[in-house]
């Protein structure tokens, strides 16, 4: 299978505490993986910087062809908003904007026509049944919902990877099954990566692969 993530010796230290310690991980196009551990084993520290959101202080890392510890500033911003999705355990939807505006934000900012953002905003919340919601805001959906906005916003752009921080830690064990299982079938549907960080063993088990961090890196890699 091609390799859409390819991470090297990723290390990462906040002042005399060392989080990551020469992590690699090689992910496929289209595969759904999950990463566990225990609390402060460094999975988070992992996703922000796969996410681009954190630099490491050594390593390697290559997104969908793209030497991504190369790029910064405005060039870094526009590869985040085109080639990733961010799905947290807080949806973070903006509370004055309506679920059709939340979805809309990235592809306007991606500069996408109100017009052609607005088709691919309504589209997904077709697809993710959320049509009947969209003129809703945040504080008038459910959790499920709510989260349900946040993936079909953190889909806007058609991105390569969609990383995920316990994306169902707030919700019920009826939405998060619904919610695990959208996951699969928006793989299918639309070919996207997921990266998925995890308490949930259920989810685990569901996935293509499941990686398990201790102590800053992945012993079985």
């Amino acid at each position: 299978m091609e390799p859409i993530i390819e991470a090297k010796g990723i290390e990462k230290s906040f002042g005399n505490l060392k989080v990551l310690k020469g992590v690699g991980l090689t992910v496929a196009k289209s595969e759904v993986l999950s990463i566990m551990g225990a609390s402060g084993a460094g999975k988070t520290t992992l996703l922000q910087i796969l996410g681009t959101l954190s630099t490491p202080d050594a390593g390697s890392l290559v997104i969908d062809g793209i030497d991504v510890l190369r790029l910064n500033g405005r060039l870094l911003a526009i590869f985040r908003n085109t080639k990733i999705g961010f799905v947290f355990q807080f949806h973070h939807l903006l509370p004055e904007f309506t679920a059709l505006e939340n979805v809309m934000i990235p592809a306007l900012i991606a500069g996408k026509s109100a017009k052609e953002a607005r088709r691919q905003a309504e589209s997904l919340l077709d697809e993710l049944s959320l049509s009947g919601r969209a003129e809703h805001k945040p504080s008038e959906l459910s959790g499920g919902e709510q989260q349900r906005v946040a993936i079909a916003r953190a889909l806007v752009n058609n991105p390569a990877v969609i990383f995920a921080d316990e994306p169902s830690g707030n919700l019920d064990s009826v939405t998060k099954q619904e919610l695990h299982s959208l996951f699969f079938k928006l793989r299918d549907t639309h070919g996207q990566t997921f990266v998925i960080v995890t308490h949930d063993p259920g989810l685990a088990e569901q996935c293509d692969r499941s990686l398990f961090m201790r102590d800053g890196r992945f012993p079985e890699e």
